[in-house]
Parts: C-alpha cells; structure tokens; sequence
C-alpha cells in the first residue's frame, strides 16, 4: 500500500476531495473544527458537489450546530440532497476522509493538519465497504435549523427587502451565532434587524415562528431582555380590532449611529 502525506491546510484537503471523488464521500468521525470547514468549503463550492455522507459523534455535531451559521448553511446543503448526518454510539477511531477512490486520514499536530492519503484499490474497497455499513447501521442526526436561503428568501418576503440585507450583513460580519458570549445569537439578531427597520414585534416573531428560528415567545422574551437593557424600544401602534401591535425601534444611540458591520460588534460588547 502506498501513501503520501498532503500537508496543506484542512479547507484545501476537504476541497481536494469533494472535486476529485467520483462517487458518494463519507467524512468518517470529523472533529468539531472538521464539520465547521466542511460546511464551509461545500457552501462555497463551485461546482456539482457530491453525496456526503458525515459520521459523526453526536455530542460533537450538537456542539458545532448551535452555531446558526454554521447550522443553517448545512441545512442549505441537506436540502439540496448534498449532505446527510448520521451518528453513531461508538465513534471510529480515525478520522477519514472516505472515497470509491481513495482513503484520506487528517491528522492533527498542534495547529496543522496533514491528510495521510492512500488509492490502493484492495484497502480503498474494503474501507469504503466497513464504513458504509457503518453507515447503513447509524442514526440520523435531525438538524433543526432551517436552511438559511429559506431565511434570507422568507424574511425579504414577510418582513422587507432592507431588513434581508441587513440581517445577511449582520451574520457576514460575524464569525459565530451561538449568543454565548462569542457572538449573537439568531433571535437577538432577528429582532436587531427589526427594530432597525421599524417592524413590527408581531410581524418579525411570526415570521421567526413560522421559518423554524424559534417560537414566538422566545422572541417575546429576548425583545423583553433586550429593551430592559436599552438596546431596542418600542412603541404602540393602534389596530382595528384587539390590542396595539408593538413597533420595534433602536434604543440605545451606539447601535443608531452604527452601520451593519458594526452593529453586531457594538451589540455584543453591550450585551456582555
């Protein structure tokens, strides 16, 4: 058996195999840094990308999913049948990326990762054979997170056009969406982006309801959380029938004068 070690960043090894294989790919036990750049790089592949099948400890996939970002873009990728997530109680012990073609393991040395390749045809077989009945035995991962162009396509849709490019903005600027401290989370920014533009608490959190972000009254509880702390107001606006509808608007002046790629920064260090 023969192997060579490609000693390039993680994204370019995970590239290198979604364009080379020729069939379905198996990413076989990913660390939680793994699953991040995978989403990533087949976000932004150009391309036809093929069948991915993860498998994946199940503590680490809840983990990195409580990222928006990162959920909603592998939501993206569910539903364009690019991707499935599955689990398994024993985790192998390597992490492989897994090919008709070839067997590629990463290895991690403190801040690199190297991919040990191997295209012997009897151990790429008898590889690609073990893990997709791995495979076959495993239990789905249900991903909860809606895709985020259905976000982006509803919110434009129920809400406005402005307020999809802003939110869009917001999640570009950020470099996670948990609101653990680390960054916003999405009904923080939802509701953000709606006091920006003016809308109405009814109209953002039926849309939030509705798209699969959270209930209505986890939104009614982080506006609450988010104006007692200045960052949002509201108003009364009368309606025919039954109790004023309240309009969101930004409470607090640092937030006003801040644009998009801003607005998120100045938000978090208030927040914390």
């Amino acid at each position: 058996m023969t192997s060579n070690l490609l000693d390039r960043q993680i994204d370019d090894i995970l590239g290198s195999v979604l364009e080379d294989a020729t069939g379905d790919v198996l990413v076989v036990n990913p660390s939680a840094d793994a699953i991040e750049e995978f989403v990533r790089v087949a976000t932004r592949f150009e391309g036809d990308l093929p069948s991915v099948h993860m498998l994946a400890d199940e503590r680490t996939l809840k983990d990195v999913m409580d990222d928006f970002i990162v959920a909603s873009n592998a939501a993206d990728l569910i539903e364009q049948d690019a991707l499935e997530l599955r689990t398994v109680e024993e985790t192998p012990e390597n992490s492989l990326l897994v090919t008709e073609d070839s067997v590629v393991a990463l290895v991690t040395a403190g801040n690199r990762v190297g991919g040990l390749t191997t295209d012997d045809d009897e151990f790429v077989a008898t590889a690609y054979d073990a893990y997709m009945a791995a495979w076959d035995e495993a239990s789905e991962f249900k991903l909860r997170t809606p895709p985020i162009s259905r976000v982006r396509e509803t919110l434009e849709t129920d809400i406005s056009p402005e307020a999809e490019d802003d939110f869009t903005s917001i999640l570009d600027s950020l470099e996670t969406a948990r609101g653990d401290g680390e960054g916003l989370d999405e009904v923080t920014i939802s509701l953000l982006v709606a006091a920006k533009n003016e809308a109405l608490l009814y109209d953002i959190s039926k849309w939030g309801e509705d798209v699969g972000i959270a209930s209505k009254a986890t939104f009614s509880r982080t506006k609450t959380k988010l104006e007692d702390m200045g960052l949002i107001d509201t108003e009364k606006v009368p309606i025919d029938v039954g109790r004023p509808r309240l309009r969101l608007k930004i409470g607090d002046d640092r937030l006003r004068d801040a644009d998009n790629g801003q607005l998120a920064t100045v938000a978090q260090s208030i927040l914390n």
